[in-house]
């Protein structure tokens, strides 16, 4: 007389030696959709195998069942999500190279200088009797520019890099109000261009800062004053 012996399925019940292919599951245990087919011969095998004087509670066929379609389920709401991002990428890429050419206020903690000057504003949160931008340079030194004493809100902001004597090159900036705080600042310059990084994310070309991400633009002021009287 054949004889058999007791094994497992993917999810744990008895199944005989005549269902002795394994379920394929993915990293972490649980059946994909790709092996649907062979965990319905699967089930078929371990009903018809069963011992008849000691048979398997159906529920458990029916736990079975329901544990696979809500696999599949997750399955197909995780492609609908990763397609819905990926259609909202390509709208915010199209969204954003439409701006390009404008004006954007970016919040930022560096600075590219050259001759030209740079114009922003520094967000603060409260009055400040004395507030000053502090730009520091490759080497370490800072030069502090005071601003005059101002509200809640955005306090305006010009670097002229000749009068202040800066040597073009890259510079860290940062804000000190009267109380102590670090309010952000926002410099404000031209998108020049809207690319798709290699991870999948959005990234914009700022003149005068580098590369931003999308997160760090706080306004769109159009196109630049000296284009626009053209």
């Amino acid at each position: 007389m054949a004889t058999t012996t007791n094994a497992t399925n993917a999810f744990g019940f008895p199944t005989s030696n005549a269902s002795s292919d394994a379920v394929a599951t993915n990293g972490t245990g649980v059946a994909t959709s790709d092996n649907k087919d062979m965990f319905t011969k699967l089930l078929v095998a371990q009903i018809r195998n069963q011992d008849p004087l000691a048979p398997s509670d159906p529920s458990q066929f029916v736990n079975q069942l329901s544990q696979l379609s809500q696999t599949e389920a997750l399955e197909n709401l995780a492609k609908t999500t990763s397609a819905s991002a990926s259609v909202l990428q390509s709208i915010q890429v199209l969204a954003m190279g439409a701006q390009v050419g404008n004006d954007v206020s970016v919040e930022t903690s560096r600075v590219r200088l050259g001759g030209d000057k740079i114009s922003g504003n520094i967000q603060l949160s409260g009055s400040s009797t004395a507030t000053s931008l502090v730009l520091t340079d490759v080497g370490g030194k800072e030069t502090r520019i005071a601003l005059p004493s101002h509200g809640a809100g955005a306090l305006p902001f010009t670097i002229d890099p000749d009068a202040l004597g800066l040597a073009p090159g890259n510079y860290s900036i940062r804000a000190e109000a009267s109380d102590g705080t670090k309010p952000a600042v926002e410099v404000t310059a031209r998108l020049e261009s809207v690319r798709m990084a290699a991870t999948g994310g959005v990234v914009l070309q700022v003149a005068g800062i580098g590369e931003v991400d999308p997160f760090a633009v706080t306004g769109f002021n159009g196109k630049a004053q000296a284009l626009a009287a053209n």
